[in-house]
């Protein structure tokens, strides 16, 4: 069973030059920051960004994955599943540019992708004696202006313009408490549950995972984060920081998301911190 260990990875790549006419004409900044954190001696969060230039306009991909926080060797499930994430964009993507179906067929390949590691996740813990999962996040933006996410835990995809609108919908035992009005959102950030999944890959005898599409326009900025991002901050100082209107350039946003990071720390955040940025410009 081959499983790897890195605590991230970032692939940029050239697919095949030219634009088509009627597109946005997407130029975008990407950004990432991630941190072992003040208790943790391993990293186990994964990502992933790449960025290619298509015969359908620029195509900007990004994954975040969390591994699992008090299992062991978190490290690989995360780094595992962002590795099969990246080949599926590399080798399998471009063969879907113009193809009618491209929305069904991804979510169709990724739904595959997430059976398949589950499946070799848990393979290798059986085989090692041990207990191994990892969130699962997933971004692709294309310059028709249209977004695909599929996503299983509780990572979460934000887009901030005017306003911030969290995309993804926590996978959590405490999130359904909330939706069945046995725990309001303010109690939930103190509840001991608060981390507790329904469902992570490698760690789950079965695998629902939400897909959802929509459009984006110019200057709406995306940002993937683990969960210890979100912890000790505010979405006021998220969107404060990461706000649209004030980002010009990738080092300005790359501070922005090292400063956040920075506070979570000072506030005492134990978990690993990881977020990664994309402004569309």
């Amino acid at each position: 069973m081959d499983l790897f260990c890195v605590s991230w990875i970032i692939v940029v790549f050239i697919l095949t030059d030219g634009y088509l006419k009627g597109l946005i004409r997407m130029h975008s900044f990407t950004a990432y920051h991630t941190d072992v954190g003040i208790h943790k001696k391993i990293n186990e969060d994964s990502l992933c960004i790449q960025v290619a230039e298509t015969a359908i306009g620029e195509v900007v991909f990004a994954v975040v994955c969390d591994g699992m926080g008090g299992l062991q060797k978190g490290e690989l499930a995360s780094a595992n599943v962002t590795k099969a994430f990246a080949e599926w964009f590399e080798t399998d993507f471009p063969a879907l540019i113009f193809d009618p179906d491209l929305h069904d067929k991804t979510f169709e390949n990724w739904a595959d992708i997430i059976r398949t590691q589950n499946r070799i996740i848990a393979d290798y813990g059986a085989i090692n004696s041990i207990v191994l999962g990892t969130t699962a996040t997933v971004l692709l933006m294309l310059e028709s202006g249209k977004f695909f996410i599929g996503h299983v835990g509780d990572s979460r995809v934000y887009c901030i313009n005017q306003s911030v609108q969290q995309l993804t919908d926590d996978q959590t035992v405490v999130n359904e408490e909330i939706k069945k009005g046995r725990l309001t959102v303010e109690q939930a950030e103190s509840d001991p549950r608060r981390n507790v999944l329904l469902q992570c890959v490698g760690a789950s005898p079965t695998l629902v995972p939400d897909f959802l599409y929509g459009d984006f326009s110019v200057g709406d900025l995306f940002l993937l984060c683990s969960d210890g991002f979100r912890h000790e901050i505010s979405l006021d100082e998220i969107t404060s920081h990461l706000n649209p209107a004030i980002i010009r350039e990738e080092a300005s946003m790359k501070n922005a998301l090292i400063e956040l990071v920075e506070l979570n720390k000072q506030r005492g955040e134990r978990d690993n911190i990881t977020a990664l940025a994309i402004l569309v410009s």
